[in-house]
């Protein structure tokens, strides 16, 4: 029974920490980058890699409202992605620190938009507090050591408009924020979307639209099916006609996405079968130590039929309660990993990939039964096969070996 809560209690760990570690990086896309699917322009698609603020969209709050209206099971929220400088002055004003930054606005101070919870926003704040009105920003931690910025400080952006005019526009660092994922957290500016429409010429636009399914899992049938319908009346002429991507289009995710469900599929069903072999030769070795046993039984005069069906049954017993132990077991430890994680921040150091730093296990339903797969049938399989030997055993024989 310990044998067997042990295997399963791994499967049912190793299953789900599998599932969470290899779709932890398409969750941080779609929260940060991608969405579930997105609305931009068809030029702003071309050229997404060099965050072309001049191909925007206009007049978001108008097809914003459209949206919400058409798919009232997606949430749609506006956000801005921009590049530039920030400045940071010392006590007399001089420049003490620049450095590049990524910016990102979002509906910050809009209660409605679910932003800060989407992006764990205030469970990643280090210091300060989340921005409570226009000209206040976030920055990220690291950034903010570098260029030694503390709270309340006054910084300075440095870019260029939508239409192609120099910008400037003082912040002033309400918090510092690390979200795990080292490319961000090494230089990135957060602000509310209206601050930033207004920094760079953007009135009434934004640079795309990101919708989110209220079930808040990915899924890419729907995807489609909505990407088709709203795409149904694209104008081609017009490079400036919104369109709308699904996740898949995106950051190259479509064949990552599909290599996800191969492997954790095949990962997961490799474990199963080793641990099935495990406990199937678990249950052959136990019942072949009992053949003397069964030689002794049958000498008392117990029939073959019932020692093998009591065989069946002890290994259905054992089966169960050992998969029962070792799936509450796993899912104990699947919990715990899936809100604590592991860190693997000192491996991502000089990385530049969107990817978490934290790894971190994934709850499914199926891991409340796949321990059963090698727990219970293995089990009893190899009891099954290992109780074949009861029929060729003969009293006879017995006497003779209890002789010697």
């Amino acid at each position: 029974m310990i044998i067997v809560t042990i295997g399963v209690s791994l499967t049912v760990m190793l299953s789900g920490y599998i599932r969470g570690a290899m779709g932890d990086i398409t969750d941080q896309n779609a929260r940060f980058e991608t969405g579930h699917v997105k609305v931009v322009t068809r030029a702003y698609h071309e050229n997404m890699d060099q965050l072309p603020i001049d191909l925007a969209l206009l007049g978001v709050d108008s097809l914003q409202e459209v949206l919400s209206t058409k798919y009232p099971d997606v949430q749609w929220v506006k956000r801005t992605r921009f590049g530039g400088l920030i400045d940071v002055p010392d006590e007399n004003g001089e420049t003490k620190g620049q450095g590049p930054a990524a910016g990102m606005s979002l509906q910050l101070l809009d209660d409605k938009s679910g932003e800060i919870d989407r992006l764990n926003i205030a469970s990643s704040l280090v210091k300060g507090n989340l921005p409570t009105k226009r000209g206040e920003a976030l920055i990220g931690d690291d950034f903010a050591h570098k260029l030694q910025i503390e709270t309340g400080d006054e910084i300075t952006y440095v870019g260029s408009t939508m239409n192609g005019s120099m910008t400037f526009k003082n912040f002033v660092v309400s918090g510092t924020i690390r979200f795990g994922v080292a490319a961000m957290d090494r230089g990135t500016i957060i602000a509310d979307i209206a601050d930033v429409q207004e920094m760079l010429d953007l009135f009434d636009g934004s640079s795309e639209i990101l919708g989110y399914f209220n079930e808040g899992v990915y899924n890419d049938d729907k995807a489609k099916t909505l990407k088709a319908d709203f795409n149904q009346n694209l104008d081609a002429a017009d490079e400036f006609a919104p369109m709308m991507l699904t996740l898949k289009e995106q950051n190259n995710l479509a064949s990552y996405l599909d290599y996800v469900d191969l492997y954790s599929a095949f990962f997961v069903g490799i474990f199963v079968m080793a641990m099935s072999i495990v406990l199937w030769n678990t249950g052959l070795l136990g019942g072949l130590r009992r053949y003397q046993e069964f030689g002794i039984r049958l000498a008392l005069g117990e029939a073959k039929n019932q020692i093998y069906k009591t065989l069946i049954l002890e290994a259905i017993l054992i089966g169960v309660i050992g998969s029962v132990i070792g799936t509450a077991i796993g899912l104990g430890i699947t919990f715990y990993m899936q809100y604590e994680g592991i860190d693997i921040s000192e491996m991502l150091n000089n990385s530049t990939m969107l990817m978490p730093t934290i790894l971190r296990s994934k709850f499914t339903p199926d891991l409340l039964y796949i321990g059963f797969i090698p727990g219970l049938i293995a089990m009893v399989i190899g009891n099954a096969l290992s109780g074949i030997g009861i029929y060729k055993r003969e009293t006879a024989v017995l006497f003779k070996e209890l002789e010697v």
